[in-house]
């Protein structure tokens, strides 16, 4: 009853005429941005977080789930019409959408897509509304060597499955690490990495940071493989299905959102596993698995409803214990932090009627982007035509307007340009993002509760092993490190198997 009290009052705040306009313009910006070809929902959100930077902070969030949501739906947009994911969890809606659409079925892929969206979000977000208090209840009884545990756990799981190689996610992990030391030390009040630039004192914005090392990163990386060859749009008109699409979508649809939820709300569950699982389920139970590969509906239902239930189940632990576990949850974040509100255990206390407003507006913005959208798909597809060299120019523009309005500060810029040209770098070598950004954020808070734990144990490291949660957590942490070299053991007796996934599996291809 609590939450159910609390959700309608998180509806009244959502719903009046302002707030419901911030939805709007976010659920049209969010898919406005995200159906550009590379740009993910991660990008989106980081690209127009300034945007909200002088909204109330209620306001503001509730603009982020309509942009949140909007991202999400323009990222199937651009895998189904132009074969290009803007993230990796979109691949999988890539292999069927895109060979429905070269089939003449561009239409009804985009609208199982978008239905499906909407199923898997509302269903979501509303198990979000149910769980995000009782992980909260369970957080508060936790101490500092157990919550510094649990957040070790969040790093090393997200950074370990990310990337080619474990190595370069590490590498990427403490980069961010090191960036997030450069300011004031909080205890001893000494500078650190600030090389005598009082500028940096009270450390970098992690704003400019999220912009720089998405936005302005990718865009440089994009613009490096540009060709002057032009875009193969397939033109669609307004997203419908009939009943036979129906009858075969509705069940991959809620299959989809079961694997999709938990794996979200999981220190490194992500969507990516998912939706790969959802396709391979839809591929096993189909009555026409002769169409997998070839433009099947099961294959854009199931792994488009995963994509948006973990896009929810993201939210769970971001909320309730301050921990993102992909890209988007993470610049959410750092819109948080930007607000001066730190996400975790006592946010629902804290911050009730943000929060729960902010819950409610997920429904609103799902609700409006199924309203308003399907409509508009002839519309998205439009911008999909918008010359490349142009589209990245104007990214790199409203990145540089945009970290400049956060302080108003010309040596801002040049923090852009620097993490820019890292980001840049990273993507050359093949570093992973999200550990860098995971780093700057939770490494200050690591620090915090490492601190916390030596002084309750008045310096002993054996207090860090003092709760028995904090001592399963480092179990499962050795687990982590040791899988490698398990899962070496147990592939050398393990008969090779035939690919599960064609063998064009929707890879991003920037060199068009």
């Amino acid at each position: 009853m609590d939450v159910w009290s609390s959700l309608m009052d998180g509806f009244a705040t959502a719903l009046t005429p302002m707030n419901l306009l911030f939805a709007v313009i976010g659920v049209l910006l969010g898919t406005a941005v995200g159906v550009l070809p590379g740009l993910g929902p991660a990008m989106t959100v980081a690209l127009l977080l300034p945007v909200t930077a002088a909204l109330e902070p209620t306001s503001a969030f509730i603009m982020f789930a309509g942009i949140y949501y909007g991202g999400m739906f323009g990222g199937s947009t651009t895998s189904i019409l132009l074969n290009t994911p803007g993230e990796s969890s979109s691949v999988v809606t890539a292999i069927e959408g895109n060979k429905m659409a070269k089939a003449g079925r561009a239409a009804q892929a985009l609208a199982t897509a978008a239905i499906g969206s909407f199923i898997a979000g509302t269903i979501g977000t509303a198990l979000l509304a149910v769980f995000a208090p009782i992980v909260v209840q369970f957080a508060v009884s936790l101490g500092a060597p157990s919550y510094f545990a649990i957040m070790i756990l969040a790093l090393l799981a997200v950074t370990a499955v990310l990337g080619s190689s474990r190595l370069r996610g590490f590498a990427s992990l403490a980069l961010g690490l090191a960036i997030g030391l450069v300011g004031i030390d909080s205890v001893t009040g000494q500078r650190r990495l600030t090389f005598g630039q009082p500028l940096l004192v009270d450390g970098l914005d992690i704003v400019v940071v999220a912009v720089a090392i998405f936005a302005v990163g990718e865009a440089l990386w994009v613009a490096a493989h540009l060709r002057r060859t032009p875009l193969h749009i397939i033109p669609v008109g307004r997203p419908w299905m009939g009943k036979k699409d129906w009858a075969r979508s509705w069940k991959p649809w809620l299959r989809g959102t079961a694997f999709g939820f938990p794996f979200g709300a999981l220190p490194a569950g992500g969507a990516e596993i998912p939706t790969f699982l959802s396709y391979v389920t839809e591929k096993r139970l189909s009555k026409h698995p002769e169409e997998f590969g070839k433009g099947a509906i099961e294959g854009v239902a199931g792994p488009e409803a995963a994509n948006n239930a973990a896009a929810a189940g993201t939210l769970t632990p971001m909320l309730a214990l301050g921990l993102p576990t992909n890209a988007t949850a993470a610049v959410m974040l750092a819109a948080f932090t930007s607000y001066g509100i730190q996400p975790g255990p006592q946010l629902f206390s804290s911050q009730g009627p943000l929060v729960w407003a902010l819950i409610a507006s997920l429904f609103i913005g799902n609700f409006l982007l199924l309203l308003i959208n399907l409509p508009l798909a002839p519309v998205w597809a439009k911008l999909l035509q918008l010359p490349r060299p142009y589209l990245y120019a104007g990214i790199l523009f409203f990145a540089t307007l945009g970290a400049y309005s956060v302080n108003l500060q010309a040596f801002d810029l040049v923090i852009l340009l620097v993490l820019g040209a890292l980001g840049f770098m990273m993507r050359r070598f093949g570093l992973p993002v999200l550990p860098l950004i995971l780093g700057v954020i939770l490494g200050p808070r690591i620090e915090g509760q490492l601190r916390k734990t030596l002084q309750l144990s008045a310096g002993d490291p054996a207090g860090l092993f003092s709760e028995p949660i904090a001592i399963v957590v480092y179990i499962i942490v050795a687990i982590i490190l040791a899988w490698p070299f398990i899962y070496k053991l147990i592939r050398r007796n393990r008969p090779a198997k035939k690919p599960l996934l064609p063998a064009n599996s929707g890879a991003a291809d920037y060199s068009d």
